[in-house]
């Protein structure tokens, strides 16, 4: 900088001072101080922030958008079921639509957390689900959170539900015309085992494996799979009459031992290469 045939200089200075014999004593506690462990988030916590952070990302991406349900209302005020909708890269009218839920009891949001973290990582890296339209409902017991009124929603009909948030998920489902479901769990059983369930008509005729064994590896999974013929009384499903065509629903329950970083490691491990999987019967599918 000049200025009136001045010239300023940067000068650097360093400050050295003396150690003095009563500062030993200090350091030797200093060095002995260790900080305590910083404990984790409470699942609300951790999900307020995770929700609001993927709302900010979504506003930056291309291809995740966020489009909340509802409003609905509950005690004079209004509410809405968070939804993330995924159009990927080369994705049309034609490409396949997938829901995916979770949530059902505010009471362990383990499932919740481990949907945002898949949401976050498509919106990041957007081709691991190309060709295809994923919505995402990572909370549906919204009541429950909030106003600590649990409703457990997981074994309730869709079908003209009294729970305001099922009567919008229903609309959702009647409305989008979905050719499969995916619900995340969590079991009651001990062991330390995934169960992944297979329900509907569509996936008994599809001639293609949505999951195998190699796609939950490390983990060992139980495999359940419903009569063709059985109609379901809970979830989506349970509007088949109501739909275009029977789609099919893939639950994946995890141990109820395990934890939250457990079920978001199995979790998004399992929907990636279930999202990989039917990628490629998409494409497939395309050049039939």
């Amino acid at each position: 900088m000049r200025a009136a045939g001045c010239v300023f200089r940067a000068f650097t200075f360093k400050i050295y001072i003396p150690m003095s014999r009563t500062s030993l004593p200090v350091r030797r506690a200093a060095a002995a101080y260790s900080p305590a462990p910083v404990a984790p988030l409470s699942p609300s916590i951790e999900f307020n922030e995770r929700l609001t952070s993927l709302y900010a990302l979504a506003q930056r991406s291309q291809y995740i958008f966020a489009s909340p349900l509802g409003p609905f209302y509950r005690q004079a005020r209004h509410y809405h079921v968070p939804r993330f909708v995924y159009f990927g890269p080369h994705t049309s009218d034609e490409s396949l639509r997938l829901a995916f839920h979770t949530g059902f009891d505010a009471r362990d949001l383990r499932g919740t957390l481990a949907l945002l973290h898949l949401v976050e990582r498509l919106a990041l890296t957007p081709d691991l689900g190309q060709g295809l339209n994923l919505s995402f409902f990572p909370l549906a017991d919204v009541t429950g959170l909030l106003l600590h009124d649990t409703q457990d929603l997981a074994a309730s009909s869709w079908i003209a539900p009294g729970v305001p948030e099922l009567a919008l998920l229903a609309a959702d489902v009647r409305s989008r015309g979905y050719h499969g479901f995916v619900r995340i769990e969590t079991t009651a059983a001990d062991d330390d085992v995934i169960t992944v369930r297979l329900r509907g008509h569509s996936a008994d005729t599809l001639g293609v494996e949505l999951l195998n064994s190699d796609d939950i590896a490390p983990w060992s999974v139980r495999w359940q799979a419903d009569p063709v013929d059985q109609t379901p009384t809970d979830g989506p499903l349970s509007l088949s009459e109501d739909l275009p065509f029977q789609p099919f629903e893939l639950t994946v329950g995890l141990p109820a031992a395990w934890s939250v970083e457990l079920h978001r490691e199995a979790a998004t491990t399992l929907l990636k290469n279930f999202i990989l999987r039917y990628r490629g019967f998409q494409a497939y599918a395309q050049h039939l």
